[in-house]
């Protein structure tokens, strides 16, 4: 869009990965003199508001500088050698696939660290918080913009750590539990997916990613591309959720703080899915090929059992939790991106990706109001929120109850808006899979997930019938509206699910010329 040269191009992805985790150390030191504000806690929000939009800055001269008429070509790409014995590089790039999901990673951290600094979690010393914030931040980006595979296992794995503590530390209730449950089963995920990685690498002679992607598999036995597609698959899956590896999200949802649900949704789920485009689709097409029925098939159970589980949750009387509701949800609109990542036709792919980004818009806003609204009602809980008549948030906060109203019907992928796009091509992938693929099957599949979306918007407009609807109370207390930094925060989320939504060409632009070349062979 702007002519921008290479080697700044080169530094501003660098500085993008990088200054996350600088900013974490720097987060940790004293507060210089002059700097400190009313107090330490005030200096360390401020400094994680600062790191986190000068990323975002960062992130969006990357947009601006990005070459839209080649975004299948690797750009901004740095690769020296790191660990020579391994042939292991510091390889870093980003084409139409990793670049949305670079701007959306460093977005919503930005709003994550803007919210907190109005309303920090309650919990330990905010110091570890910023630092915790800025080290998932910086091993979220890592993920995405990395072309080497160990380097990609390593960055996977940095955000266990501080996702973990922001659950354990900050959290609510029963957060011990939920936040070993997350770390023992993705590190069990991630066990295996090394093995896989490993076995690529060894046999390929190499970890570098656009050189695999290249040889598209040529240089990979069937064997070989069938045993590392089921080790990464399993390591990508737990992490996506996927279907029955999902059972550690809804517990990790409840008890982490409004943040860390909101990048555990909008942004460490898409490391998983991202995964299965970046590396099985192009590195072992045979060896995905041979499972994509079954990912198929486990997509769709993901999409019916989520519903139905939401169904149960937002039924009168059983005290359902708002959080583990959305949880649940996510589990189901995850399932459309992988069905459409085991249809394997640039159509599908191209939903996936898209869903990936809507799916880290809304459900990062839904977050956002459900953490607003136990602030201001001390809990969470349905029938608590509703009780006899409803929660009537039209009535008592109109805006808070309007947004809420419009996250839901995004949600549920209202035309016009950022969730219908992903979901409807996924569908349509499925619809007409890769030609060596049952088409038979596929098409039970897609049926599957059709009704998938008429239960997903059943429990969804349940959730806005009960909360913000209802008659207003006599003595019902007063309950606030939309603050000014809440507005700030939500905004951008709201206005990128319209964007998305009226002019989905804006993202489909780039990541189909992508997909096209990654099916095709690889980036060159």
């Amino acid at each position: 869009m702007i002519g921008i040269n290479e080697s700044v191009m080169q530094f501003l992805l660098a500085f993008t990965v990088a200054a996350p985790l600088l900013g974490a150390v720097a987060a940790l030191l004293p507060a210089p003199p002059g700097l400190k504000g009313k107090s330490p806690e005030q200096a360390v929000l401020r400094h994680g508001v600062t790191v986190t939009a000068a990323v975002l800055a960062a992130a969006i001269a990357l947009a601006l500088g990005f070459d839209h008429d080649h975004p299948s070509k690797m750009q901004a790409s740095t690769d020296i050698s790191w660990i020579p014995a391994l042939d292991v590089r510091i390889h870093l790039g980003i084409d139409g696939i990793s670049l949305p999901l670079l701007v959306l990673t460093a977005l919503l951290t930005f709003l994550c660290a803007l919210y907190s600094y109005f309303k920090p979690p309650a919990g330990p010393s905010p110091k570890a918080f910023v630092a915790l914030l800025l080290l998932l931040e910086g091993g979220t980006l890592a993920t995405f913009a990395v072309l080497d595979l160990l380097l990609f296992f390593l960055a996977f794995e940095t955000v266990l750590i501080p996702m973990y503590f922001l659950i354990a530390r900050w959290g609510g209730e029963d957060r011990a539990r939920a936040a070993w449950k997350f770390i023992l089963y993705t590190l069990l995920g991630s066990v295996v997916m090394l093995l896989g990685l490993l076995l690529i690498g060894v046999k390929a002679g190499t970890f570098d990613m656009v050189a695999l992607a290249t040889d598209n598999g040529r240089s990979l036995t069937t064997s070989v591309q069938v045993t590392a597609a089921l080790a990464i698959g399993i390591g990508l899956a737990v992490k996506t959720p996927m279907w029955p590896l999902h059972s550690w999200l809804p517990d990790a949802h409840t008890a982490a703080p409004t943040t860390g649900s909101v990048l555990l949704a909008g942004v460490l789920l898409k490391m998983g899915t991202y995964g299965f485009v970046r590396i099985l689709l192009p590195v072992a097409p045979d060896g995905l090929r041979v499972f994509a029925p079954y990912l198929a098939a486990f997509a769709v159970v993901g999409i019916i059992y989520g519903s139905l589980a939401c169904l149960a949750l937002v039924r009168p009387g059983a005290n359902g939790d708002l959080k583990r509701l959305i949880a649940y949800s996510s589990v189901g609109h995850m399932g459309f991106v992988l069905l459409g990542i085991a249809s394997m036709t640039p159509t599908g792919v191209n939903g996936a990706l898209f869903a990936n980004i809507a799916h880290g818009l809304i459900t990062g806003l839904l977050f956002f109001l459900v953490g607003a609204l136990k602030d201001r009602t001390g809990s969470t809980s349905l029938d608590t929120l509703a009780q006899h008549t409803g929660a009537a948030l039209y009535g008592r906060a109109p805006r808070f109850g309007g947004l809420l109203a419009f996250a839901a019907v995004a949600s549920l992928g209202l035309p016009g808006l950022a969730g219908f796009w992903g979901e409807m091509l996924a569908l349509f992938g499925a619809f007409d899979p890769a030609a060596d693929l049952s088409r038979p099957a596929f098409l039970t599949f897609t049926a599957i997930a059709a009704l998938g979306t008429l239960l997903t918007a059943a429990y969804l407009l349940l959730v806005v019938r009960r909360v913000c609807m209802g008659v207003v109370p006599e003595d019902a207390p007063e309950l606030a509206d939309v603050r000014p930094y809440e507005f700030a925060a939500w905004t951008p989320l709201v206005v990128l699910t319209v964007v998305g939504g009226l002019w989905p060409k804006a993202l489909l632009g780039l990541t189909d010329p992508a997909v096209q070349q990654l099916l095709a062979g690889g980036p060159r």
